[in-house]
Parts: structure tokens; C-alpha cells; sequence
């Protein structure tokens, strides 16, 4: 270990520090979540006092840290920032504040070390829904690496130098993504020329189950929402599963979630995940021959744009939105251009998107530099 280092209880540098609000049944309060794997707090829907059986609640400070107790061994631990202060969290939500000889800043860091999360995992005995909640006395009982306080504050502000430079990348591939979809729906609009076309003239329903057998194996794909494509799951034993059939995939199929569609969870099958299969919840898709081409379709459906006119097309808000059922996608008329203004407007979007793709590539080394950097600070 390096010079002035040593290992200590995280007790030896965190106190246990709550700010119990007795619960009103006629007081608001503003409430706060924590994300998992670090990503830190997020704002909550405000909790009335007559609606929740909670007595107390801990109101957060800035400098504060809090511990999910239910999620805390997968990183569910976040520092409180100024402008979460005030807000509230429910007496799952314990409240620490750092000791002295512990860097605010470097607090920070160390609660989002993958090892320390480890840690919390094996007091966290029991799997999934079933493990028991994270007391403070286990979290106050992990262990840590830990330099000496000048070395802390070294540490803590060269990593925040570079994660405010990984943000500001990022900031910067989102400024490209909005502006290729600006790009994308203006070419969309002026090749449509005020063409208007219901989505049954240029798509047909078109499924193809495969029954399930008990000893069978289906590789699976998910559908992101927002427009963020397709990936790969696991593959699903057909002795895991009640359902009796897959639909499967097929590449130029427009694939739809009933469930989130609403919220841009469609896409284009592409070629490399071509049989491929999804749950009944997802609903395929065939482009009309001669009307609409596939290559098109998928960078129109990644748009906001395309997503507004699908949630638009449901009603309901929130987990009581209704399901986007495949009459409701095909009743939806947009303007849209002819077989020859598409394939035009795709020579441009397809030179931008291969731009973006380079813009991208960097996208997997970003995420994995900083938990590469706190290992080396930890191990």
C-alpha cells in the first residue's frame, strides 16, 4: 500500500446524521430517489402526508450521504448536492456525513467504488428481491483504502476535472444526435411536399411465431426506449417461460413494444439480429412494397418527432398509459414522402450517420474510464 495509506472502517470516517421530519398528514414533501451504480439522486414525485403510512422522514443536507437500503450493495449511494437539499427521502434512505478526516470531495469517490459495493453486496445476504435491506451498521462496517487528506483532495479534484470533461463529451454527442434528427425531420418535411399518409398504406402487420418447446433455447432482443434501438438479452429457455410462442424478427420489420411504444420503443430490425426473437408484447411490422423503404423507416422512428405522433396516439399517463396496440400505429397519418423523395433523403442521413458512428466509437471507452481510475486509486 502507498506510503500514508491505510485501510479503515467506513465507520472510522462517516457519522450517521438524520434529520427526522415528523410526517404531517396535511404537509407536501418534495421527495428524492437514488439511482443504482453510482448514477446518483433523482427527483420523485411530491408525497402528501394523509397518502403514505411513513411517521418519519429524513429531510437531505447538502454534504450529505445516503444509502438505499434496499439497493445499496449495487451502488445505490449518492453524495447530496445543493440542489437536493431540503428534499426528502423515507427512513429507508439512512444519512451519513463525512468525518473530518475525510474529504468531502474524495467522499464522493469512494462510495461509487465498484469493490466497496462488493463489499456491501456479501453483507446483503439473500438474491434479488429476497436480500435483505443494507443496515447502517453494515454499511458503517465495509472497509476502505484511504490516503492522507491532502492526497484525498489531490485525488478527488483530478477526477472531477476529468469527469466534467467526459460530461461535456457527452453533452456534445446529444447536441449531434438532436441536430442529425433536426436534419433528419426538416428533409422528412420538404420531400413530403404536404403528402400525408396514414401508416396502413405504407406498413402491414406481419408476425411470425415460433412455438416454444420446453427444451428449446431463444436468444432474445429487447427494445429500447427514446429511440435507442435494439439489443441482445439472454437467451430464454423455453422451460423458463409461460409464454406458448416468440415472435420472431426479421431484419427491415419494424418491431414495436405495446408497452412502451408510446415512448419511442420501436425500431427497424436490423440484419445482424435477423431471427432473433421478442415476447408477444412486441408487435412486427412489414414495409408495403413500393411505398416505404425499411433503411428509411429506421431513422424516422428514432426521432422525437415520430415518438410524439405514437404518444399521441395513446392516452393515460405514466405506468396507467394504455398499451399502443397495432391498429393505433397504423391509424396514425403523417406526412411522408414518395418511394423516390426517401430514398433521396437517405443518401444525405445515411453520410451523417456514419459521422455520428465515428462520434461514437468512443462512447464504451468513456464509460469504462472512470471505473478503471478508481480502481487504481482503491486497489
Amino acid at each position: 500500500m502507498k506510503k500514508g495509506w491505510k485501510i479503515v472502517t467506513l465507520g472510522e470516517v462517516f457519522a450517521l446524521d438524520l434529520d427526522a421530519v415528523p410526517v404531517s398528514p396535511s404537509g407536501a414533501y418534495a421527495m428524492a430517489g437514488v439511482l443504482s451504480f453510482g448514477r446518483g439522486l433523482f427527483e420523485k414525485a411530491p408525497v402528501h402526508g394523509v397518502d403514505t403510512s411513513y411517521k418519519t422522514f429524513f429531510r437531505l443536507q447538502a454534504g450529505q450521504i445516503v444509502l438505499s437500503q434496499l439497493f445499496g450493495w449495487e451502488g445505490a449511494i449518492a453524495p447530496v448536492t445543493p440542489d437536493f437539499a431540503g428534499r426528502f427521502v423515507s427512513s429507508q434512505f439512512p444519512t451519513f456525513r463525512p468525518k473530518p478526516n475525510l474529504a468531502p470531495a474524495f467522499a464522493r469517490w469512494l462510495i461509487r467504488n465498484p469493490q466497496l459495493w462488493d463489499q456491501l453486496r456479501s453483507g446483503a445476504k439473500g438474491m434479488g428481491d429476497r436480500r435483505r435491506t443494507l443496515s447502517p451498521e453494515i454499511f458503517l462496517g465495509a472497509s476502505s483504502a484511504l490516503p492522507p487528506l491532502a492526497e484525498q483532495q489531490r485525488i478527488a479534484a483530478h477526477l472531477d476535472a476529468i469527469e466534467a470533461r467526459l460530461a461535456r463529451v457527452q453533452e456534445l454527442r446529444e447536441e449531434s444526435r438532436t441536430e442529425g434528427q433536426a436534419l433528419t425531420i426538416s428533409l422528412h418535411h420538404h420531400l413530403s411536399d404536404k403528402r400525408f399518409r396514414r401508416l396502413d398504406e405504407l406498413l402491414r402487420l406481419d408476425e411470425e411465431y415460433e412455438p416454444i418447446t420446453a427444451d428449446g433455447s431463444y436468444p432474445q432482443v429487447g427494445i429500447r426506449s427514446f429511440g435507442e434501438g435494439m439489443f441482445r438479452k439472454p437467451p430464454t429457455r423455453g422451460s423458463e417461460t409461460t409464454y406458448r410462442a416468440f415472435n420472431t424478427l426479421r431484419a427491415g420489420k419494424l418491431a414495436m413494444s405495446q408497452v412502451k411504444g408510446w415512448e419511442g420503443a420501436v425500431a427497424v430490425c436490423p440484419d445482424d439480429l435477423d431471427g432473433w426473437f421478442v415476447s408477444p408484447e412486441y408487435r412486427t411490422f412489414a414495409c408495403r412494397e413500393g411505398q416505404c423503404d425499411p433503411a428509411y423507416l429506421s431513422h424516422l422512428v428514432e426521432t422525437r418527432w415520430f415518438h410524439e405522433h405514437l404518444a399521441s396516439a395513446t392516452r393515460g399517463v405514466g405506468a396507467r398509459r394504455e398499451r399502443i396496440r397495432p391498429e393505433m400505429l397504423l391509424g396514425i397519418e403523417i406526412p411522408f414522402p414518395d418511394l423516390t423523395g426517401q430514398r433521396t433523403a437517405l443518401k444525405t442521413i445515411e453520410h451523417m450517420t456514419e459521422a455520428k458512428a465515428l462520434f461514437s466509437q468512443s462512447a464504451p471507452l468513456e464509460e469504462a474510464l472512470l471505473p478503471s481510475l478508481l480502481d487504481r486509486v482503491f486497489n
